[in-house]
């Protein structure tokens, strides 16, 4: 006994649940994998926590938050080329500010630092505005302004922290 095709069949084929998802921002690839790469690494065994190159190169005294915050900045830059609207890199820029401060607390902050995930984060703030608006007229004067000041900022301000902790702590050191 053979059964008919009904009405509500649709043209396209039914998609396997795991099958791959086609990327919705081929775009961003260097920011996913800088995302995935300073956040999620590895695995902890027995665990679904992931740690990345930040919180491992945090570990370096002052220097390593200084290195963590600068290849952050990379995903904020492609923000500002896409045309990321301004409340989203102020959440960026704030999101990589407390990453900084995060690293000022030798060994606590690392632990932070696994916890707070600033690079996965901004990617899914850059990949859902990339999403919602993928071809975003070319920026006005007042964009570019607000965008330079939200990249700049914080990373200025990680730069800053990084250096004082560093300082701070080798004056505490050495006396």
């Amino acid at each position: 006994m053979s059964r008919k095709p009904s009405a509500s069949v649709t043209a396209e084929p039914a998609t396997p649940i795991d099958a791959p998802v086609a990327d919705p921002a081929p775009r961003l690839t260097t920011s996913r994998h800088l995302a995935h790469v300073m956040d999620d690494l590895a695995t902890v065994p027995g665990t679904q926590v992931g740690v990345g190159l930040d919180a491992v190169i945090g570990l370096i005294p002052g220097l390593g938050d200084l290195i963590g915050s600068t290849v952050s900045g990379v995903i904020v830059y492609d923000a500002v080329r896409y045309r990321v609207p301004v409340p989203s890199l102020a959440r960026m820029g704030t999101t990589l500010i407390v990453d900084a401060l995060l690293g000022v607390v030798p060994g606590v902050g690392d632990l932070l630092d696994v916890a707070h995930r600033a690079n996965r984060k901004n990617y899914a703030l850059l990949e859902k505005a990339v999403r919602e608006n993928p071809d975003p007229g070319p920026p006005t004067a007042g964009y570019i302004v607000a965008a330079v000041a939200l990249v700049v900022v914080p990373l200025v301000l990680g730069v800053v922290i990084s250096i004082v902790a560093l300082w701070l702590m080798l004056r505490w050191i050495f006396g």
